[in-house]
This record gives C-alpha cells, structure tokens and sequence, in this order.
C-alpha cells in the first residue's frame, strides 16, 4: 500500500498539487506580487505537515549566522516512509517526483518550525537531491524537479537555490529520495 495511490499520500501531507506552472516571480491572482511566503503557502492551498522527527542522532536543522542547514528530509509521514523502493526500479520518475515534493514539504515544515515563520527566509542558497536509482538511470533532474518546483511555487523564481543531484545505490528507510537544503535567514 505504501506506494499505491501516492496522489491520496501528498494529500494527506497537505498539498493539493505538485506544480501551478508558474516560471514567473510569485504574484497573485490579480497579477500584484504577494508579499511573503507564508501567503503564498495558502493561495496554494498548502497546509505544512508537522515537522518530522530525526532518524537518527542528529539535528535536522542548524543555524549559523544567517544560514539555516537542513538535512535528512526524506518523503515521511508521521514517521513512515510514503514511499519505497528505486527509481528507475521499482518506482517511475513520477512517483519520484512526488516523493521529491513531499520530502521538500517536510523541509518546509522543518524551516517553519525553526525560524518561526517561512517570510524569514530570505534565499533559498542549496539544494541537494540524492535519488535512489537503478544503475541505468539517468534523469534524476526530473525526480529532483519534484523539490525545486514546490519551493519556486512558495518562494518565486528570484530565490531558486543553486542544485546538485546526486544518483545513489540506496538511501535511508529505503525512500527513493533525500533532500538537504542551505537557507539564508534574516535575523
């Protein structure tokens, strides 16, 4: 069951689409920009789940400074992997997508609980994508996209971080994808 009917899991994580389509910076509906990212969040019709937990001992986020870390965001639900298995494998590149989004909702969540409030970040400066593939596979972009498009869709396309994707044998919980993010904060 966990990964029959992923259109039912992103739901139940709080998002009602993967990608509006927009390329442009984040505006509303009458074309005037919206002012933060917490406003964004609801035009879209997301509600963040709560953060998750740590796997492991380690600090999901830490801050330096003005730059926010974030790293071991995996596609969970209350503490359950949504999705398992290797793209490429066992899974699509849509459903990877997918899970993608989800891990990247669940950083969101992460950086809400940290900082406060989304409207803090001021850049979103890295992301890192790892997918857990079959040996032949090649468009681990197009899994990461699944990341990269819900934090443009929240933050505009002026704050789209730099990217590094990686292909890996496995990854932990057995999830096809993990996400770190780099964020810079204002104070």
């Amino acid at each position: 069951m966990k990964n029959q009917n992923v259109d039912d899991q992103t739901q139940a994580a709080g998002t009602r689409s993967i990608h509006t389509g927009s390329k442009d910076k984040i505006s509303s509906r009458d074309g005037s920009p919206l002012a933060t990212a917490e406003q964004q969040l609801r035009q879209l019709g997301i509600k963040l789940p709560a953060p998750p937990e740590p796997f492991g001992i380690y600090a999901e986020a830490v801050q330096t400074g003005n730059l926010l870390f974030l790293t071991g965001m995996l596609p969970t639900i209350d503490r359950e992997a949504r999705f398992i298995g290797r793209i490429g494998a066992e899974l699509d590149v849509e459903t990877g997508r997918k899970a993608a989004h989800l891990a990247a909702l669940n950083a969101l969540a992460v950086v809400r609980q940290h900082l406060g409030s989304l409207d803090k970040v001021t850049r979103i400066v890295r992301l890192g994508v790892s997918v857990a593939t079959s040996g032949d596979f090649r468009n681990q972009p197009q899994v990461a996209d699944g990341a990269s498009e819900l934090l443009q869709d929240v933050f505009g396309k002026d704050k789209n971080p730099s990217r590094l994707v990686y292909g890996v044998a496995s990854l932990p919980l057995g999830v096809p994808v993990e996400l770190e993010l780099i964020l810079e904060a204002s104070a």
